[in-house]
């Protein structure tokens, strides 16, 4: 129980980003220092301090005779560094009286920044800090730290581009030729996001006399940069394995399913830190070394829109260029002939209206062929059992005959 007049709660409180406890480049970060006292308190300034650094760092030993001499590597990337005075130190004590208090803060986040990451040799992290300054005691601190993940959107040429690869091995044993080992592979883009499943199109010949086996995985290399030198990490994120093709076989995959699992994106941009993703193809062959075929992977943030597969040919231009809209839909909209003089000018004209180009950019998720068939033809009259221009009692019915 802690007595009477000492500080019974100092907090920091984040409010949430534009997803659940995370933030981006170029948001704001805001929160509040939560202080409650059991009594009056004096104090001589408040601040709070935003940082974010990337960092790596490891140790490397060699031998030097009977000594071990240990090289160790070190390097560091600030992204963020911002300091906020709640309660600026002027010379003054300030009185705090009993009570809760709140010191909203607010921070405006850089527009680069990399994805929060941990990692064996290194890191990339964000906190905010409070710091209480009083007379005659010793700084009292709370800490608080943040998410940060920088969006890749996979829906971009680059990253919607397929990838695809040949690779061929002779498979030797004890100075023997026993063959030739082939392998293509394909897959329909470079970027995707966890979660989703990776069809592979792989043909594997095996013109050796040995019985290979194919396999597939998803592999992650985490590489850190110091002092000019690098270290990496690779590690099997998800992998499959095909069935075993005799000497003198092909298989062939049609798609075969590699599901992404839940994985951090890649980090492209930082200087120090690199997280990359491969797709690798492997054939054991037995008494020799495997057979490797490797296709970049870029996980990214932003998932594929809906309309964006490029197994459509409209959807990889729709999002930059309407003209192939344009064309369908005719400037002079066609009428057909018996409806010419039923529908009146002013109808015509409300009615053939072509969209303009802001309900065309807004209607993408729409279906867009309901434009070319509403926008095409003028609409046909209402049908009505009575007819609304009955002829006239005056005019005497014309004689067939005459």
């Amino acid at each position: 129980m802690p007595p009477l007049g000492a500080i019974r709660s100092f907090v920091l409180e984040l409010d949430g980003g534009r997803a659940p406890g995370a933030h981006r480049g170029g948001e704001l970060l805001s929160g509040q220092v939560v202080l409650e006292l059991g009594r009056a308190l004096r104090l001589r300034a408040l601040e709070v301090c935003a940082r974010g650094l990337a960092s790596a760092h490891w140790l490397e030993s060699r031998s030097l005779g009977t000594n071990t001499v240990y090289s160790e590597h070190r390097a560091a990337q600030p992204y963020l560094r911002q300091r906020r005075q709640l309660v600026r130190d002027n010379g003054d004590v300030t009185v705090l009286q009993a009570g809760k208090h709140e010191f909203p803060f607010v921070f405006q986040l850089p527009e680069t920044l990399a994805t929060s990451f941990e990692g064996k040799h290194g890191s990339v992290r964000y906190w905010v800090k409070a710091k209480l300054h009083r007379p005659w005691s010793v700084v009292k601190k709370a800490k608080k730290e943040f998410t940060v993940i920088e969006p890749i959107d996979i829906n971009t040429p680059a990253l919607l581009a397929p990838q695809a690869g040949v690779k061929e091995k002779l498979a030797r044993a004890w100075y023997c030729n026993r063959g030739q080992v082939s392998v293509t592979a394909k897959i329909d883009r470079k970027g995707y996001t966890p979660g989703e499943v990776i069809p592979i199109f792989a043909e594997i010949d095996n013109c050796s006399t040995r019985t290979i086996v194919p396999k597939a995985a998803i592999i992650q290399t985490q590489t850190f940069i110091a002092r000019g030198t690098k270290k990496q990490k690779k590690s099997v994120v998800a992998s499959i394995t095909g069935d075993s093709i005799a000497a003198g076989k092909r298989e062939v995959w049609h798609g075969r399913a590699l599901k992404i699992p839940p994985v951090g994106p890649s980090i492209l941009q930082c200087r120090i830190i690199r997280v990359e993703y491969a797709l690798k193809v492997c054939v054991a062959i037995p008494g020799t070394s495997n057979l490797l075929l490797e296709l970049p992977l870029v996980i990214g943030t932003v998932p594929l829109h809906p309309f964006g597969s490029r197994t459509s040919s409209v959807s990889s231009q729709c999002s930059v260029n309407l003209d192939w809209l344009r064309m369908v839909i005719p400037e002079q909209p066609e009428a057909p002939p018996e409806y010419s003089s039923v529908v009146s000018s002013e109808e015509s004209a409300q009615n053939l209206s072509p969209p303009c180009q802001d309900e065309l950019s807004n209607g993408l998720e729409g279906p867009f062929f309901a434009y070319i068939q509403e926008f095409r033809y003028r609409p046909p009259p209402l049908y009505s059992e009575v007819d609304p221009n009955p002829p006239l009692e005056s005019i005497r019915p014309r004689c067939m005959t005459c």
